[in-house]
């Protein structure tokens, strides 16, 4: 229930995130979101269960038929070896799709850091998604959104007016939101990239369970790790 629409936000002119993956399950519920990575790779979130899911991209509506949207079962899906449900400490994932996308206007990828400087506190990030746009209502974005959010340091996001600790925001993630409230990640969101300065350097992972755009639980990202981008590398260089 901890996983992570997008509150707060705004619709983005259709097709403007060509690396956006959508990831649905058999009924063409929303699971998650991830990012393309490689023709046939999605980098997503750890936690997202894609059991008889696939991955459509090229999409700005998830119900509408669009031309531009290209849909893939999964081969294989590669979690961290070290992905801890609890502690939400190494939550990553990658899926290789059955076959290369086909890349144009619509469908890109998005590159890997190169660099793995923390992003600092106060800077702004966005992130995009298709989930839940009401903290309350468990009421999906059709269309894709996006929203800015800032970085939030570790000492804050941990204190007692905010996750205390429960769980531990680690080095190894991203704690971003809005000082006031009410920007942020939510539910459906989870595996979508975080975004800052045009580089991409998180994944959405989590939040408090239902209270996506509360001021005391700002969203928490995966980053981008040295260790992490090299393990990304290596296992899709296969």
């Amino acid at each position: 229930g901890l996983c992570v629409d997008i509150i707060g936000g705004a619709v983005v002119k259709p097709h403007s995130r060509p690396y956006m993956a959508l990831i649905q399950g058999a009924n063409n519920n929303l699971i998650c979101g991830g990012a393309l990575i490689k023709e046939d790779w999605v980098l997503t979130a750890a936690h997202c269960k894609v059991e008889r899911a696939r991955v459509i991209l090229g999409a700005h509506s998830q119900k509408a038929e669009e031309k531009e949207k290209q849909v893939f079962n999964i081969a294989k899906e590669i979690r961290y070896p070290c992905y801890n449900y609890g502690s939400k400490e190494n939550d990553i994932m990658l899926l290789q799709l059955q076959k290369r996308a086909k890349l144009n206007k619509a469908v890109k990828t998005i590159d890997l850091p190169t660099s793995y400087d923390d992003p600092t506190p106060g800077t702004t990030c966005t992130v995009a998604g298709w989930g839940q746009i009401h903290k309350s209502r468990r009421k999906f974005s059709d269309t894709l959104r996006e929203v800015n959010v800032t970085v939030i340091a570790r000492e804050i996001c941990n204190d007692d007016d905010h996750y205390r600790k429960n769980p531990v925001i680690t080095d190894n993630m991203i704690c971003a939101g809005d000082k006031r409230g009410g920007k942020d990640s939510c539910q459906g969101d989870s595996g979508a990239p975080l975004r800052c300065n045009n580089v991409m350097r998180g994944i959405t992972a989590f939040g408090k369970a239902n209270k996506c755009g509360a001021a005391d639980g700002p969203g928490v990202y995966t980053r981008l790790t040295k260790e992490y981008v090299q393990w990304i590398r290596k296992t899709i260089r296969g």
